[in-house]
């Protein structure tokens, strides 16, 4: 019979499958005799089984009576009771966290009856009117679904009343006004009274819960954060524990270390008389965890003393929620924390130096997303700049663009493509829309636990909270500065997450110091010891843990010298792909032009002659910048039109020009050409292999200068490693018939130069045929790479370039796909056909070479994906190579695991 309720003392933290993480860790704490208010978790089973039918597990109500029975007896109260109740909070947990995106109501318990109870048991008859109207209030949001802006006007009413922008200047008999004008709102607003049967309260919060799994902003998370759909979450049913009652109670947020630089220290926000939800909605700005100790220095010793615990315990930076009550430290949830990419990489490092995690869990606590964060830009130093403002460096980065005010309008400008900053007092999970459209975000309210900051450090998004000096007006669309200076809607400024501070306008940026790392203007050995520094050298001893277990080699797609040289400083171990048509761009365009249009074989030849020193030289340069390492070469893809004038553009230059009498032969050849090559569907017609079958001379063009380009190469002593490859190959035969013309033109080559070159001769497996009928081609091809664009475009049935702006956004919306199938491969679809192609062409050539040059080698989970299939490299753009040298050494550390 399946178990659907635990109580914290049955769990540990390695159960967050079925008891959530906010579970699992509570159960952990309670095990190793921490402070945790008594409780039970129902598990994402349960939580599962109503999603999937509309109805709770028949078990599970006698399942949480029997433990809410066993919890009354062990507070010796029941909940609701009319004198000193027992009181619950009823809180979401999935095994992921997601921060904000479900639902949590406290005070569950509380009635007309049961707040005198309260009052009189705490002698406070304010804190619990304060306790019964968050109840209503959070009830009527969650279970209810009444709009928030009801209660928060009805709240702004009492305050205006009182003449204060206080909630605590309100006392008790405002308070019972207030919760009596709630009562009201839920009246008009569900239809119904308030309920006031605690049984009815609970049964209802934890449907509520159960539903918030499938809330739009928790699908819009997971599907951001790449979390699966059908993991459901699990329900903590918590004792209620108060910091509203008095000054000598509270309740925080603390971090083990910085999560944002991963410094070492006291690190969290304190709020005196509050409940939880206060700290992390950033409504009312907080104090220093550090304050804590002038406060109440024996319960700051005793959270210390936790926190050091628990870090030692997870061997991780951990973020603690807490309530102090009376005087007396509650914990209230523990998790491994959310950090920042700086603060990822320095407190992975900085563990292996306390001895308490070895170089390779080090190497699975960063990830290749991360690492991309610090390659990205960084404000100039040195610009000039216009300060306006400094809040919390919340989470670091460069952030430029207009401001906005809400999320439709961040969504809808940022569609349009423009870069914006979402402004506001203080961010909800109903932004995180706005949030993922933003470039930045910036708020005149919170701390570094406030909604805004947690959820931005998770997305690696540019944040500043706390910006006390703007006065922030949402509804004006407006802010204004401490000096008076007002800004507007769509005025441009610029935030760094990293010093806090806010500029007027666009500021310049310059490359980072990881970058400037890669490229070998940073010695990590000869560095300092300040923030910057300590990261450089902390993704050195990573990157260099990473390339000692990695399997697979990682290369770059480079097309020019320039390009193969900064990947090689990048780390590459080759060139994976250099696509020749960019080769025939710019000042080439008209030879290809001429080429196209020649009408007999000597005019076709004499182009060809011409083209051949111009590639001859491309190649030379791309094989001394790469000398020693592998550099494929794929034979010209794209279908012609794309060297010809726009077919529309031409017509009306041509008809234009005959309806003056100017028209021209040459013109008038070229629309015959472009109207002859037009096709209705290019990327299916004639391209790649099709190209060199019916162009005569054309690859052998290509395959001779690349010859006699590894030729020169080796005779001025170099080493070159060439790799022909040719584009497009659906059938053994067409792959058979370029390959016998290359190895003719390689005789040739020998003859001439009297060098012998070793070379390879293989082909891209971009189509499902040859995917499929890869050990046909293996008996032929030295290796394969997959070219996994056309792959997936080709497997889906998709037009990158029409599809991506036409329904994607949909397919997304209605969770159709987590992510798009050219972002991070379709594991399932396009997954399965390389399974396929690897297996039958190992199959036929034991020690075929296999390697992929699509986008999606320097996607991190494509590479554990690669890594898993057997490839023996990955290929991606230079600026990837290091993203690829990661994942491909966290793959192999971890057995190919997920990458997340």
């Amino acid at each position: 019979m399946t178990k659907f309720v635990y109580d914290f003392s049955e769990g540990n933290k390695d159960m967050k499958e079925l008891l959530g993480g906010k579970g699992a860790n509570l159960a952990e704490m309670t095990n190793m005799g921490l402070p945790v208010p008594p409780g039970f978790t129902i598990t994402s089973a349960a939580c599962q089984a109503y999603l999937a039918s509309g109805n709770e597990p028949p078990e599970l109500a006698a399942e949480v009576a029997e433990h809410l029975g066993s919890l009354e007896n062990r507070m010796a109260k029941k909940l609701g009771q009319s004198d000193d109740p027992l009181l619950v909070s009823v809180r979401s947990g999935a095994k992921f966290s997601m921060p904000g995106m479900m639902e949590t109501v406290l005070n569950i318990g509380l009635n007309d009856q049961s707040v005198r109870g309260l009052a009189a048991q705490a002698d406070n008859e304010r804190f619990a009117f304060d306790s019964y109207r968050r109840l209503i209030q959070m009830f009527g949001k969650t279970v209810l679904g009444i709009a928030g802006e009801h209660f928060e006007d009805a709240l702004d009413a009492a305050k205006d009343a009182k003449g204060t922008k206080n909630d605590l200047d309100l006392d008790a008999e405002d308070l019972r006004k207030l919760v009596e004008v709630y009562k009201q709102v839920v009246v008009e607003q569900a239809g119904r009274e308030f309920p006031q049967e605690p049984r009815e309260q609970l049964s209802l919060a934890v449907r509520a819960v159960f539903e918030s799994w499938n809330a739009p902003r928790a699908i819009l998370y997971r599907r951001q954060e790449r979390i699966p759909s059908d993991l459901g979450t699990a329900v903590n049913i918590c004792s209620m524990v108060f910091g509203n009652l008095g000054p000598d109670s509270g309740t925080g947020v603390a971090f083990t270390r910085d999560p944002a630089s991963g410094a070492k220290g006291v690190y969290g926000d304190y709020l005196q008389n509050a409940q939880g939800e206060d700290v992390v909605a950033g409504i009312r700005n907080t104090l220093a965890l550090a304050d804590l100790e002038n406060l109440d220095k024996k319960s700051y010793d005793e959270l210390m003393s936790i926190m050091a615990q628990l870090e030692e315990h997870y061997r991780d930076l951990c973020d603690i929620e807490f309530t102090i009550e009376r005087g007396k430290l509650w914990m209230l949830q523990t998790r491994v924390g959310k950090r920042t990419a700086a603060a990822a990489f320095r407190i992975a490092t900085q563990l292996i130096d306390e001895g308490l995690i070895d170089d390779a869990e080090a190497l699975q606590r960063v990830t290749g997303a991360q690492l991309a964060q610090l390659m990205f830009p960084r404000f100039d130093e040195k610009a000039p700049k216009n300060r306006i403002a400094k809040g919390m460096n919340a989470s670091p980065g460069a952030a430029t663009g207009k401001v906005v005010f809400d999320t439709y309008t961040a969504v809808k400008w940022s569609r349009s493509g423009e870069k914006v900053i979402l402004v506001r007092r203080e961010t909800n999970p109903d932004d995180l829309d706005g949030m993922i459209a933003a470039q930045g975000i910036l708020t005149s309210r919170g701390g570094k636990t406030s909604h805004a900051a947690v959820v931005a450090r998770g997305m690696g998004k540019t944040c500043v909270c706390g910006a006390e000096e703007l006065n922030v007006d949402t509804k004006g669309r407006h802010f204004t500065t401490a000096d008076g200076t007002v800004f507007h809607e769509g005025d441009v400024i610029s935030i760094d997450g990293t010093s806090g501070e806010v500029f007027a306008g666009d500021v310049p940026v310059v490359a980072s110091p990881v970058v400037r790392y890669f490229e070998g203007e940073l010695d990590p050995a000869a560095t300092g010891s300040d923030e910057v520094e300590d990261i450089v050298k902390a993704v050195h001893r990573i990157m260099k843990t990473a390339d000692g277990v990695r399997r697979m080699a990682v290369r770059a797609n480079a097309d020019t010298e320039e390009d193969a040289a900064r990947a090689r400083r990048f780390g590459a171990q080759g060139v994976g792909l250099c696509r020749t048509e960019h080769m025939f761009l710019g000042d080439r365009r008209a030879l290809v032009e001429a080429l196209i249009l020649a009408d007999t074989d000597e005019e076709r030849e004499r182009q060809l002659a011409e083209l051949l020193p111009l590639q001859r030289q491309d190649f030379a340069s791309l094989f001394e910048a790469m000398d020693g390492l592998p550099v494929t070469i794929r034979l010209l893809d794209p279908p012609l039109h794309e060297f010809l004038p726009d077919i529309t553009e031409l017509s009306v230059r041509v008809a234009v020009a005959e309806a003056r009498g100017e028209a021209r032969e040459g013109d008038l050849r070229m629309l015959q050409a472009v109207h002859r090559l037009h096709e209705q569907n290019p990327m299916l017609g004639l391209r790649g292999v099709r190209l060199g079958l019916v162009i005569p001379g054309l690859f052998e063009m290509q395959s001779r200068a690349i010859l006699e380009a590894a030729a020169e190469r080796q005779r001025q002593g170099g080493v070159p490693r060439v790799e022909i490859m040719v584009p497009l190959v659906g059938a053994v035969q067409e792959f058979e018939a370029i390959k016998d013309d290359i190895i003719k033109v390689a005789r040739d080559v020998r003859a001439e130069t009297g060098v012998h070159l070793e070379f390879l001769v293989g082909t891209m497996i971009e189509l499902p045929r040859a995917a499929l009928t890869a050990g046909q081609i293996a008996e032929s091809a030295e290796f394969f790479s997959f070219g996994t664009n056309d792959l997936t475009q080709t497997t889906w049935g998709f037009s990158r370039d029409d599809v991506e702006a036409a329904f994607f956004s949909h397919y997304l919306e209605k969770g159709i796909f987590g992510v798009s199938p050219f972002e991070s491969l379709d594991r399932e679809g396009v997954g399965e056909l390389v399974k396929i192609a690897v297996e039958r062409g190992r199959a036929v050539r034991a020690g075929l070479k296999l390697g992929v040059c699509g986008e999606h080698g320097g996607d991190p989970d494509s590479v554990h994906f690669f890594h898993e299939v057997g490839l023996d490299y990955v290929s991606c753009s230079p600026f990837r190579v290091p993203v690829a040298r990661l994942e491909a050494g966290r793959a192999s550390g971890a057995g190919g695991s997920d990458s997340r």
